[in-house]
């Protein structure tokens, strides 16, 4: 991608560390195995800390009904520019277990659910 500045064009770095929120929304989520889960709908970001604490997938349904939406803890993901998105050690067996909500009921997000959703992944809240 190339931008313009002061009259002179200059690539910009696509591999830096800040990415903008609307450029994560959309963006697929894999397994390791390469299988696209699902694709990242939006995130959540402590109100007092400005850390974002999960991305949340969507994944299955067809035109939006039946979608589930599965709170993912942020650093379970690792961006990987060759896919264009986020890989999460997760298969879709796995998947079918995990924490999830019907789009648009959202859980609420305290430190009990929290807890539960970062212990599914195996990581220390």
């Amino acid at each position: 991608m190339t931008t313009e500045t002061e009259g002179t064009t200059r690539t910009r770095d696509e591999a830096h560390n800040l990415i903008a929120s609307d450029r994560v929304e959309g963006t697929a989520v894999y397994n390791p195995a390469g299988e696209k889960l699902g694709t990242i709908s939006k995130f959540m970001v402590g109100k007092r800390s400005g850390r974002v604490e999960y991305a949340v997938m969507s994944f299955g349904g067809l035109f939006g009904m039946g979608a589930r939406e599965y709170p993912l803890p942020w650093n379970a993901l690792d961006y990987q520019p060759d896919k264009g998105g986020y890989v999460v050690e997760l298969d879709k067996d796995r998947l079918k277990d995990a924490p999830s909500f019907e789009r648009g009921s959202d859980p609420t997000y305290d430190r009990d659910y929290g807890q539960r959703v970062y212990t599914y992944y195996g990581i220390y809240y």
